[in-house]
């Protein structure tokens, strides 16, 4: 357990940030929310066809890989959900300081306190290095029971909280990890703007050596936000790869989590094909789009005011 739990902290996770309401018009909110299930995704009617798409080719992705795997994906310009085995528990690994972090920020919110110049420097540490020292110290910091307190608000009921003080050892699930990255990336009550925007930050820093996973394949001029943990045990490795991507019409988040990989480079390049399917699909969309706007007619411009209307 001590082997494990000292190779618990060397992983490295990134996340990303999502606009809300992107994409979205005034008829689509008004719409009834009508979804169909095709494959592993469910998905508007209209987008049909991209569901069936992303579910083959993230099952083509996993076909044949070693090991367990999880993967949740949505997008909230096409509204396209999809998810395998997502309510299967797998160690953290560093993914976990993404929590630590929310936790952190909500706290503050409560007692209306900034943070200090020691956990933005931890916090930093934390997330844009993966520093286990620093997500040691916040951990202990914020401690269990408002650890408990931030998943009880974010509805994350299937993740269990590592013990002892082996954060590297957190049970999380696809499912969950979702609803991270949409608390991070939506407007919602549990976390504010600001909150929000400061972890995302952090997330869009995170150093190049650790941008491996579900960046792999994704757009040029979007903006990423990635956490990844990597965790070697009796089993093989864990490698786990939580993203965020938005820009350019794109604002999409996908969680990919594994466990028993024969080596660290065989979990991240199963990852990696996953993400580099979603991105290729979801960046087709986004192209299909751009070229029938520009098919179609334009709108008259607006006439300029008059000089007098300015006025007034």
């Amino acid at each position: 357990m001590g082997t494990r739990a000292l190779l618990a902290g060397t992983a490295a996770l990134t996340a990303g940030l999502l606009t809300a309401g992107a994409g979205v018009t005034v008829a689509s909110v008004n719409a009834p929310d009508v979804r169909v299930r095709e494959g592993i995704c469910t998905v508007p009617p209209a987008r049909k066809a991209l569901a069936s798409k992303l579910s083959g080719g993230i099952k083509d992705a996993l076909r044949g890989r070693s090991g367990h795997h999880a993967v949740t994906v949505y997008d909230t310009v096409t509204k396209v959900s999809c998810y395998i085995d997502s309510s299967r528990h797998f160690d953290s690994a560093s993914v976990v300081k993404a929590i630590i972090l929310a936790a952190l920020l909500r706290w503050h919110q409560e007692t209306g306190r900034p943070l200090s110049a020691t956990e933005k420097e931890r916090a930093r540490l934390m997330i844009t290095q993966s520093d286990n020292a620093a997500a040691t110290a916040l951990w202990d910091e914020v401690g269990m029971s408002r650890l408990r307190h931030f998943l009880d608000l974010a509805k994350m009921g299937q993740t269990q909280l590592g013990q002892h003080g082996y954060w590297g050892l957190t049970q999380i699930t696809a499912h969950d990890e979702m609803l991270l990255l949409e608390l991070l990336a939506t407007a919602n009550p549990v976390l504010t703007a600001s909150s929000r925007s400061y972890e995302l930050g952090l997330m869009a820093r995170v150093i190049s050596g650790q941008r491996w996973g579900t960046p792999a394949g994704a757009p040029a001029g979007i903006t990423v936000h990635v956490k990844n943990g990597w965790l070697p045990d009796d089993t093989g490795w864990h490698i786990n790869s939580i993203g965020a991507f938005t820009g350019k019409n794109k604002d999409y988040l996908i969680a990919v989590l594994t466990d028993d990989d024969p080596s660290e480079l065989y979990g991240i390049n199963t990852i990696e094909r996953v993400a580099r399917q979603v991105h290729g699909d979801l960046k087709a969309v986004s192209s299909a789009a751009t070229e029938a706007l520009a098919a179609s007619p334009a709108a008259p411009a607006p006439a300029a005011p008059s000089p007098a209307a300015l006025a007034r």
